[in-house]
């Protein structure tokens, strides 16, 4: 058998000059037994354990050594933000570029899903694919549901039942048996087959599949029953990519790793996965919640994190609670603070932060990289409580949905990236379903696919062609020529669809211009007297945040997804030594993540905000720990 790539691909000298070129220093042993690993293995990475780089060199030097013109690299993930990472970096090397074309394959495990297996099969049933979207599949089924008379019966059911809206808003496809059947988000048919709401129920989805609308998890049904009644293209998949590598592992579903695990489960193809366990923060839904067999009992390590030093390593280390990882922080060796207030100065908690961080960062740093202020909650939700998010914190603060805000000049500007980096298809076909998207806020027929388009500049077709290019190549910086690019749209949908618009205001939001950088959080005058080094720290939420590297980080003591126990609470507890974590109740444990999740972002402070009740019986052990203690109101 012909070799996939050359034998000398992993040999030290060539390894070490790669390294050099990349700027990778690789002074551990576990760093060179993953990259010269050509087995299938698992390698569970502590943050900032450099990750991310020692996957780009491993492509980069598989690249220089790929022989195969047919057979190619898989290269998946779970984000978009991850693959456009791994992509970044493959772009610094001619060798790296090269894993971008044919016959190699880098993107989410939902691309793949769908590229491979969903679409070849909706294709072969003569449908066009418009949108795969939850959210607008929710508004066409519910909008199906209120209008058409032919689902009256279904729509009275449903209105005796509390749930009645979401049954139908969030119906999905279930391969069972080698069967797809409709079913409600839990994964169960809401009525018996045969009735009339029954059969109401599988026709409506059936409908809506008929019009190419369709929901993510309905792209992986599809995949595994294509796949049932062809089990030859798991083999001519297998066959295509032998070597695999999946990138933040940890949060790929159960239903992603089923499907995975029948197209590159059989021997012979060599599958690398790579991730974190203790910062999965994305859940399977509650009926198929289940630990994702990642990582497997032998897994290599990857324990050395970089990012920051032994204080930060040693407190992330006693936040492992779902696999228990001795961290080993060689970065800088910050500060760890835990900042009290009470009821009366919750508003005086940033603040204070953020002079703590002028104090303790290089400003040159703050400067480049902002202090991060991070919660589990943005906004409040169903209690009372107080401080229980970080709106709660910061006056003024509000959260907009981004997926609704600017959603169209986002895409645009990833597009433009994939554009300047060669991939002119990917960046195209990008842009024209995120107009697609938009045209469905305001139309009912919905917009052809791209190669439909007449490129006869004097029709609709073509109009629309000059506009995606313009899209593609004029700069985004100015609102005003946004708003001249965007002002083109509503008379071109009109035309596209041969319909009238209606509600053309919905389009204000996706149309609206956001600066490509996140603003900082406005916050009141400072006072005259206030410290001129202190730089305005930028609020979210922990989980926008994974990833992130941060010059200093605050966690906000919020309502934990239960809504009955305060996070940071419960994590001083566990810090403390007064709870054993392993015995933790599991909604303590999911708190106990997502704190960990942001605890290992800061390279040199991270503090936590905590009400002084709660935090009385913990102050002697933290302090113990070698934290700082302060009051806000004496920062």
């Amino acid at each position: 058998m012909t070799p996939l790539y050359a034998p000398d691909a992993f040999l030290k000298d060539k390894v070490e000059a790669l390294a050099q070129h990349l700027g990778l220093d690789l002074p551990y042993q576990e760093q060179w037994d993953f990259i010269q690993s050509a087995e299938s293995l698992d390698l569970q990475a502590a943050p900032g354990s450099g990750k991310t780089s020692l996957i780009g060199l491993k492509l980069a030097l598989l690249a220089q050594a790929w022989t195969s013109p047919t057979r190619g690299i898989c290269v998946l993930s779970h984000t978009n933000t991850a693959k456009d990472e791994i992509t970044h970096r493959l772009t610094t090397t001619p060798a790296g570029r090269r894993l971008l074309q044919y016959p190699h394959f880098i993107g989410t495990i939902q691309a793949f899903t769908n590229t491979f297996l969903a679409l070849p099969a909706l294709r072969a049933r003569s449908i066009e694919v418009q949108t795969v979207d939850d959210q607008a599949y929710a508004d066409e089924a519910l909008r199906l549901l209120e209008r058409h008379p032919k689902f009256r019966k279904l729509n009275n059911a449903l209105g005796y039942r509390t749930n009645g809206p979401a049954l139908v808003a969030e119906a999905r496809y279930v391969c069972d048996a080698g069967q797809l059947i409709a079913t409600g988000p839990d994964g169960i048919p809401p009525y018996k087959a045969s009735s009339d709401s029954g059969q109401q129920f599988a026709a409506l989805k059936e409908t809506l599949t008929e019009r190419g609308i369709f929901r993510y998890h309905d792209m992986f049904a599809i995949a595994e029953h294509h796949l049932a009644r062809h089990p030859q293209l798991a083999i001519a998949a297998a066959h295509r990519f032998p070597f695999v590598l999946l990138d933040e592992m940890q949060d790929t579903s159960h239903l992603q790793q089923h499907l995975l695990d029948k197209v590159f489960g059989p021997p012979g193809t060599i599958v690398q996965r790579v991730g974190d366990v203790n910062q999965r923060i994305f859940a399977d839904a509650p009926n198929t919640a289940q630990p994702s067999s990642f990582p497997l009992p032998h897994a290599a390590q990857l324990p050395v994190s970089r990012r920051f030093g032994s204080a930060i390593a040693a407190l992330a280390s006693d936040l492992t609670v779902h696999r228990r990882q001795q961290i080993n922080g060689v970065g800088h060796d910050g500060t760890v603070a835990l900042l009290l207030f009470d009821d009366d100065t919750v508003a005086e908690v940033v603040p204070a932060f953020e002079r703590m961080a002028a104090a303790a960062v290089p400003r040159h740093l703050l400067l480049s990289n902002p202090p991060r202020v991070l919660g589990a909650r943005l906004a409040p939700k169903g209690t009372k409580a107080f401080p229980q998010s970080v709106s709660c914190y910061i006056p003024g603060f509000t959260t907009v949905p981004a997926e609704a805000t600017g959603s169209l000049i986002t895409a645009t500007r990833t597009a433009q990236t994939l554009r300047r980096s060669g991939d002119n298809h990917a960046a195209v076909t990008l842009l024209w379903n995120a107009l697609r998207d938009a045209a469905r806020l305001t139309t009912s027929g919905g917009l052809p696919p791209l190669r439909r388009l007449d490129r006869d500049p004097a029709t609709a077709g073509g109009r629309a062609r000059l506009l995606l290019h313009d899209l593609l190549t004029c700069p985004l910086d100015s609102p005003a020529e946004w708003a001249v690019l965007t002002a083109r749209l509503p008379r071109l949908l009109q035309d596209l669809t041969q319909n009238s618009l209606k509600g053309v205001a919905r389009l204000t939001e996706p149309l609206a211009h956001i600066p490509s950088v996140a603003q900082p959080v406005p916050k009141p005058e400072a006072p005259a007297d206030a410290d001129h080094d202190v730089v305005p720290s930028v609020a979210g939420s922990i989980q926008s945040a994974k990833g992130e590297t941060h010059a200093a980080t605050l966690i906000l003591e919020c309502l934990e997804r239960s809504g009955r126990k305060y996070d940071v609470h419960e994590v001083l507890g566990l810090l403390s030594g007064q709870r054993d974590a392993s015995k933790a109740l599991v909604t303590i444990k999911r708190a106990a993540q997502l704190v960990f999740v942001g605890a290992t972002r800061p390279t040199h402070l991270l503090a936590f905000a905590a009400h002084r009740t709660r935090a009385a019986p913990h102050i002697e052990a933290m302090t113990a720990r070698g934290w700082s203690i302060h009051d806000v109101h004496a920062l």
